[in-house]
């Protein structure tokens, strides 16, 4: 499994990216979507939702079982990745374009607690 360098991953297995004008998006990594199975539904945090780091925000669901997403930082959503909502597979075919919401953090330099990709892949294989 292989995790872009270019992206910062959580311990609760979500992915973010910055973005130029300084929002960030949000996703399931490929390990958790691997985890998780054929997704069927996902339950974003609506637009307008004040995050808080770590605290859980959404839902995504397969026939497995169902997970909580959790807020990568603290902040609040500005937009939902509305083609999701009726086609969530898509989280599966490529997880790491499937943002599921954007944010606007409150303090966008708070990101120490974030893992690069090498740390992630540490985390992962001590599970």
């Amino acid at each position: 499994m292989k995790f872009p360098a270019q992206l910062h991953y959580t311990a609760e297995h979500l992915w973010v990216l910055q973005e130029p004008h300084g929002d960030w998006l949000a996703g399931i990594t490929d390990y958790a979507q691997d985890l998780l199975g054929d997704i069927v539904f996902i339950e974003p945090p609506k637009l307008g939702t004040v995050l808080v780091n770590t605290t859980p925000c959404g839902i995504v669901e397969s026939v497995k079982t169902g997970s909580d997403l959790h807020a990568p930082m603290n902040g609040v959503v500005t937009e939902v990745n509305e083609e999701l909502l009726g086609a969530p597979e898509g989280i599966n075919d490529k997880p790491y374009a499937a943002w599921i919401f954007k944010f606007k953090p409150t303090d966008a330099n708070d990101t120490e607690h974030f893992l690069t990709a090498e740390a992630y892949q540490a985390l992962i294989n001590a599970d």
